[in-house]
């Protein structure tokens, strides 16, 4: 594998962090703020995976959770519209064409081409995928403001405007079980939601806590920690774009599901920065009673498919989950790189602890990986800590 097919991946995988500073208008389930672009990504991933069991069978649903992983990384260079606001569509649709064209063609050509073409097709909505992901697109902007109990007035209203006569309309006919749940939501439907349905919403609600949950990363741009929403988001695009680097054959559709839930633990169990001081066996009883719980809103047969799903990336004995655990590594260590230290210096972590805490794991799964990086480690640690 080229260094410089790596240089070029990873240099977009820095670049596309930028989209976790693009703001929204929708607020976050619990009103603190607003949602930005990349943990709604995230969480549209995740709807992707939990309503799999809605989507007719010409859906290719692996693609469709690609499809929402990418479908606003051109928000980097345009920004975000909301849909209540008068806007030239076709502007921004020439303008999102460029900043697709420019931020994926940060890759090499054929992933390039790969990412591009799943992006328009998102955009364009006639193939029953990306019909597929435009409803949850639609969605789940409903479902978080009719859950928020703080939703201001107009957010409400935009919701009913969108179900009656707007884009989203198109649900009553398109997705039923989602136009139902909304419509009983607002009182205008009698008719109840189907018990497994609205399990997987209630857990679709109850992981938006996860983008309350603050790391010891900082973002690229220094502005402010990271959540673990958005990590989610961004090292799932790690896994699709380097699962070529991985040291035994993996699955780039299991590994990114696999990622999408591995930190919903956090919910309950917070953060555990890997170089801070903790009892590892505490911890892994807090985080097995935090999967017990979330997992089990579900209905019974997805608890346990995702619950399982969730135990092999934390027993890492399978090729997946080993690769896997080599991405969740080493994003923070490319973050770190790209920050002049950050939770390195705030831990004073030495050379030596990043081998044995990170190094070794990176190494098991994408040694490739490692080995390229060591090089930048190398002279960061030469000149900010060259006793450690």
């Amino acid at each position: 594998m080229s260094q410089e097919r790596l240089a070029q991946q990873l240099a977009f995988l820095t670049e596309i962090d930028k989209l976790k500073a693009v703001e929204r208008s929708s607020l976050i389930i619990d009103g603190s703020r607003v949602e930005n672009s990349a943990e709604h990504s995230w969480h549209l991933a995740v709807y992707a995976l939990i309503l799999a069991p809605y989507a007719d069978a010409e859906v290719d649903v692996s693609r469709a959770i690609l499809m929402l992983l990418l479908h606003d990384i051109v928000e980097i260079d345009v920004g975000d519209h909301p849909i209540d606001l008068a806007t030239d569509w076709d502007a921004v649709a020439k303008a999102e064409d460029a900043a697709a064209a420019r931020i994926f063609g940060l890759l090499p050509s054929d992933q390039a081409t790969y990412f591009k073409e799943t992006w328009a097709e998102f955009e364009a909505a006639k193939t029953p995928t990306a019909r597929f992901a435009k409803h949850l697109d639609w969605c789940q902007p409903i479902f978080q403001t009719l859950a928020c109990p703080t939703a201001p007035a107009d957010h409400l209203e935009i919701v009913q405007d969108n179900l009656r006569t707007g884009r989203a309309s198109c649900l009553k006919e398109e997705f039923p079980e989602v136009y139902h749940a909304a419509a009983s939501r607002l009182g205008w439907d009698a008719i109840e939601g189907h018990p497994d349905f609205e399990k997987r919403l209630a857990f679709l609600n109850e992981i938006d806590a996860l983008k309350s949950v603050f790391r010891a990363t900082t973002l690229c741009d220094r502005s402010r920690r990271e959540n673990t929403g958005e990590h989610s988001w961004h090292i799932a695009l790690y896994a699709q774009v380097l699962t070529e680097h991985a040291v035994k054959p993996a699955s780039a559709e299991r590994v990114v599901q696999m990622l999408l839930i591995h930190d919903l633990v956090e919910i309950d169990a917070g953060d555990k920065p890997i170089h801070g001081d903790h009892d590892l066996s505490e911890m892994e009883a807090i985080e097995q009673k935090a999967a017990d719980r979330i997992f089990g809103i579900l209905p019974a047969d997805q608890s346990k498919d995702l619950r399982a799903l969730w135990d092999e990336f934390e027993a890492t004995e399978t090729d997946d989950a080993i690769f896997a655990k080599s991405v969740d590594r080493v994003q923070p260590v490319i973050s770190n790189l790209e920050t002049g230290g950050g939770s390195w210096i705030e831990y004073k972590v030495s050379r030596q602890q990043l081998e044995d805490r990170v190094g070794w794991k990176v190494e098991r799964g994408a040694p490739a990986l490692w080995t390229y990086l060591q090089t930048r480690i190398r002279a960061w640690f030469a000149q900010h800590m060259p006793m450690a």
